[in-house]
């Protein structure tokens, strides 16, 4: 049978990286951009569909054309700074259903959505699918939440195989440059401080490619439910912060304290024994490593004189 997959998302920052891997499970990759398809020439088989989800007739059409077996869907906007509160979450539930609907009505077989950690109640810490309450604080938590529990009964009903992985802390090349290890590295390659909070809050990092391979992971298995896509590995952001301080030899320019920690949990950490245990995956990145890589590629980004 040959496996076509429908993945949306494609340009994004873990979508970008699921295309290999996508390919190297001997999937047929559909990939959905908005406004800019990304230019791998060393992938020229991926199939590059431009289209708006949030338009019901182009979602129609897309699907018709394709026909996907397979659905990885990893588009929302997550613009930072806006995406806890923005109404566009609604928007993006909606779409999200409209497109799992039509995607079962041209045949489709086994889905794989995109969740959050917000979704969990942030004041238990640790977190384990199916124990940990569910007490989103925010609107996107809320939303994401609300979109996993219709997923699962329409998949019921719809007879899909449908599974949820739920994400925690990604990093990596072309994320947003003004979140934390990102914002410290350009600090740092540009010889300035690098304002930080206090910095004890204990945190659950995966790097970007390690998130691509868990989704492609969790998609080509037939594991149904919510899996947390983490490493499991506890880590204080001061101990990221000063990994990063030490590649550069500048420890002097982090400002630990600059900046305050506000409605930040000093433990959010996940179990990750179905994604091990069940999926049957582990990552291939250290924290040291993923850093390591991260780095490379800003320092490739922004010129050292700048």
């Amino acid at each position: 049978m040959v496996k076509r997959v429908l993945l949306t998302g494609a340009s994004g920052f873990i979508g970008r990286h699921c295309l290999a891997s996508l390919l190297a499970a001997g999937y047929q990759v559909h990939a959905v951009f908005l406004k800019h398809p990304v230019k791998f020439d060393t992938l020229p088989v991926v199939q590059w569909h431009q289209a708006d989800l949030l338009d019901r007739l182009q979602v129609e059409s897309l699907l018709a054309q394709v026909k996907p077996t397979h659905l990885l869907h990893l588009a929302w906007d997550v613009q930072p700074g806006t995406y806890w509160t923005d109404p566009t979450n609604l928007s993006w539930v909606q779409a999200s259903l409209h497109l799992l609907q039509n995607f079962a009505a041209y045949g489709g077989q086994r889905v794989v959505l995109a969740g959050t950690c917000a979704e969990y109640d942030w004041s238990y810490g640790y977190c384990v699918e199916g124990t940990t309450p569910l007490k989103p604080a925010t609107f996107y938590g809320t939303c994401k939440h609300a979109l996993q529990l219709i997923m699962q009964a329409y998949a019921a009903q719809a007879n899909l195989s449908a599974a949820w992985g739920r994400i925690f802390f990604l990093y990596g090349p072309y994320e947003y440059p003004d979140r934390l290890i990102a914002a410290v590295i350009r600090a740092l390659i540009a010889g300035e401080a690098a304002r930080c909070s206090h910095g004890q809050q204990i945190r659950d990092f995966l790097y970007v490619q390690d998130v691509a391979d868990a989704f492609v992971a969790l998609l080509d298995s037939e594991v149904a439910g919510t899996v947390n896509i983490a490493s499991g590995q506890p880590v204080s952001l001061k101990e990221v912060i000063y990994k990063i301080a030490t590649h550069f030899n500048q420890p002097d320019l982090i400002e630990l304290g600059a900046i305050p920690a506000i409605n930040d949990p000093p433990l959010l950490l996940a179990c990750v024994q179905r994604l091990q245990n069940e999926v049957k995956w582990q990552p291939k990145y250290t924290l040291e490593t993923g850093i390591s890589q991260t780095i490379n590629w800003w320092l490739n980004q922004i010129p050292k004189n700048e």
